[in-house]
């Protein structure tokens, strides 16, 4: 029988060595698996994290192992590229950080054996991903594992793939179940055993045969609903010899249909079945990506308790005890690999392996229902080697899974037009109209135009979102980071993008903040806060109240702002949010009235004098908060950006004029404003490659090596940038250098110009 054996215990680590040790060296640290070396230099900022090459040793005496004929070695997680040494003898190597994978060691065992695996983070071009907005995590963060078996055995050697392949078929209230085992060194008189189970063990159809495919039939089938009824069958399959078990395999499946339309949205089982959900990353405060069992079960209660349908799992194969969390819960899953953000000519190899792992080693899930080719690759334009890339990627997809679609996430500027669209059978979108540029009430129209444009193409928004920390004001704005600026942000993209029945998923970036440490911005470097709960899990800020509002079905009411306490205003505006249809607050124990919310928000009006406890009543559920009257603000709630030339609190802005805290699209509304601007434009090109026109009159830019298609479309976006963020963004971007004197000089010249009304 297989025998498994954890293998995680006591490793010896360095990132000094420079070669593979014959010995286990003495001087290195000692750590346990899961484990990552970038957990606290890949979440501090200054993006200086290590990239190299890690060591890792242990020794393995082949007494400890149980009798075998073959001996494996499994990584869940090495990132990114990594070699395996037994006894000196390099024995494999792998590329791609994400999947499992696995090495024969049989014939390089001796009595006593060391085992070295050197881990590799650095750059290169051939190995996704190398440019995103995540830290690239260097270690052995999953866990690894000696797997012993006959030399009859179920295959071990195939893309780290489980040995059986389960695909249901629905039959009216009848299912056929397809059942493939793969395996090698078989013999004359062994024989596969094939069971299918309920969840409480009970045997509903089985068989013995030779045949290494099978077809067993489920009569009155339970179909797996979602989040409703995530019920799961378990498929078993023995190799068997004289009546002894030589070895065995199962997995845990689900039998449903489903369709994703271009009108009506996703359907499962036949039943319009909304998509509304998260994308997640996998690493957290002080850990990294070297997750416990116990994280990835908070990640998973936390985005069910907000009632998420999906899960974007971006932007690379998760962990496998993850995706069994999503089948056991009913989530609907995006499942992709990280080909991301830049196309490497000579990384196609990579993304085809890639997407074989993620495949075969995640077919029989039935969370998953799309395979994502890429995200955000166009960026910088659609040329012809990243089209015959998804080409290849897309019919790879259909030729291993017959059973799911293909998806991508293409980034704003990736025009309506672009050929790119036309290969997975399902798009979607990432826009950040209100927070990255434009205004929030750009998203529901530009959605409006796409279906239009392309009514046979099921459209989606795979990531919108904005940042907040613990900043807080009554006045928020675009790029002001606090915690009211993200509620705001996300009680007007929820009314919109929950309301067009047509899209047929919509996923929040992200469900918790994360670690990137090239991220300077907020206040707090080496993150991106536009997680819904903060990075250590510890706090949802208010946005997640506002999903819970319209996706969960657990009665509850939270009012805003708790930590938003002391306030200047004489009357503050509070919101509360809830499920429940009418709403009642009371301020130091005086009802305030009763408020219905078809949109489930509520806003009410507070007098706000010395110190007010707030209670909000919304059926049997209570919630409590306090504000507090001050004369001046508490400069504690202001962000203060570390490095920052120039603050927006300290911009001179005389009411009827421009300023640098203007939005752009006021400011070239005006003609000195647009002079202003064609100047400011020029500086910031100066020693790059001028725009030029297309066909259709658009003007493209050069900006950091890609050429940005100046569409209608981003102008606008550009158009809702304040003049200081905006030349603060792109000025890094563009290497574009601007002082404290050149800023406060620009706004003097805006301040002369008059703002329209």
């Amino acid at each position: 029988m297989r025998t498994i054996i954890n293998f995680n215990a006591k490793w010896a680590f360095t990132k000094q060595a420079s070669e593979v040790p014959a010995v286990l060296p003495n001087d290195w640290n000692w750590v346990n698996l899961p484990h990552s070396w970038n957990a606290i230099d890949g979440q501090d900022g200054e993006n200086d994290y290590y990239r190299g090459t890690a060591y890792y040793a242990k020794t393995l005496n082949k007494v400890d192992l149980p009798e075998a004929d073959q001996y494996y070695i499994e990584f869940q997680g090495a990132n990114s590229s990594a070699d395996v040494y037994v006894n000196g003898k390099c024995l494999a190597h792998h590329d791609g950080g994400y999947s499992t994978w696995r090495v024969n060691i049989t014939d390089a065992l001796e009595v006593t054996n060391l085992i070295v695996v050197a881990v590799d983070n650095s750059a290169n071009e051939t190995v996704y991903p190398q440019m995103a907005d995540f830290t690239f995590y260097g270690g052995l963060y999953r866990d690894v594992s000696i797997i012993c078996v006959n030399n009859s055995h179920f295959d071990l050697d195939y893309y780290g793939a489980p040995g059986i392949k389960v695909t249901p078929e629905i039959c009216g209230k009848d299912a056929k179940i397809e059942i493939e085992a793969f395996v090698k060194n078989t013999k004359m008189g062994q024989t596969l055993r094939y069971t299918i189970c309920t969840p409480c063990g009970c045997e509903v159809a089985k068989v013995e045969t030779d045949d290494t495919k099978v077809v067993l039939d489920i009569a009155d089938v339970h179909l797996w609903h979602g989040r409703r009824d995530p019920y799961l069958y378990t498929a078993k399959v023995e190799l068997v010899e004289d009546g002894t078990v030589l070895d065995n395999v199962s997995a845990r499946f689900g039998c449903r249909t489903f369709e994703i339309t271009a009108d009506r949205g996703f359907i499962l089982n036949g039943e319009e079945y909304p998509l509304r959900g998260v994308s997640r990353h996998q690493d957290r405060w002080g850990f990294g990506n070297a997750l416990l069992p116990e994280h990835h079960e908070e990640d998973i209660d936390l985005i069910c308790e907000v009632g998420c349908t999906t899960i974007r799992l971006a932007h690379y194969q998760h962990a496998q005890y993850f995706y069994d969390l999503c089948d056991e819960r009913g989530l609907v899953i995006w499942a992709e690999i990280p080909y991301i953000s830049k196309h490497m000519p000579t990384g196609r190899e990579n993304t085809i392996s890639q997407m074989t792992e993620l495949i075969a080693q995640n077919y029989n899930h039935p969370s998953i229902v799309v395979w994502g080719l890429s995200n955000e690759i166009s960026i910088g334009g659609s040329d012809e080697d990243l089209l015959e890339n998804h080409r290849i990627l897309n019919d790879l997809c259909h030729e291993m899974d017959k059973t799911r679609l293909t998806t991508i996430a293409a980034v704003s500027m990736c025009k309506m037009d672009d050929p790119y669209l036309l290969i997975p059978d399902v798009v979607s979108y990432n826009h950040y109209f209100g927070w990255y540029g434009g205004d929030t009430s750009m998203n529901g129209p530009w959605f409006d135009k796409f279906h239009e444009t392309h009514p046979n193409i099921p459209i989606g928004c795979s990531e919108y979102g904005c940042e907040a920390l613990n900043w807080h004001t009554s006045t928020p704005m675009q790029g002001d980071y606090t915690e009211e600026y993200q509620a705001f942000y996300h009680e007007e993209l929820i009314r919109q993008l929950f309301t067009r029945k047509y899209m047929w998923a919509t996923h929040v970036w992200n469900m918790f903040d994360f670690g990137a440490d090239a991220r300077a911005e907020g206040g707090e470097n080496g993150q991106n806060h536009k997680g819904l709960v903060t990075f250590d899990r510890k706090y949802k800020k208010d946005s997640f109240y506002a999903y819970k509002a319209w996706l969960s079905d657990e009665p509850f009411v939270h009012l805003c702002g708790k930590r938003y306490v002391d306030r200047v205003e004489d009357v503050t505006k509070v919101t509360v949010y809830s499920n429940l249809p009418e709403v009642e607050l009371f301020a130091n124990g005086v009802s305030l009235g009763k408020k219905a919310a078809a949109d489930h928000f509520f806003y009410f009006d507070v007098p706000n004098a010395g110190t007010t406890k707030l209670v909000a009543v919304a059926g049997e559920c209570k919630d409590e908060s306090t504000i507090n009257k001050v004369e001046v603000f508490n400069d504690a709630y202001r962000l203060k950006e570390k490095g920052a030339i120039l603050n927006w609190f300290d911009v001179e802005s005389p009411e009827g004029y421009l300023s640098l805290n203007s939005k752009m699209s006021d400011v070239i509304s005006t003609v000195r404003g647009k002079l202003i601007f064609v100047e400011l434009m020029g500086k910031m090109l100066g020693g790059k490659k001028k725009g030029k026109k297309d066909e259709e009159g658009e003007g493209n830019m050069n900006v950091a090596g890609f050429d940005i298609q100046m569409t209608p479309d981003m102008m606008a976006m550009m158009g809702g940038f304040t003049v200081l963020r905006l030349l603060t963004m792109a000025g890094g971007m563009m290497n574009a250098e601007f002082t404290k004197e050149d800023f406060l000089e620009l706004n003097k010249k805006l301040n002369k110009i008059k703002a329209p009304k």
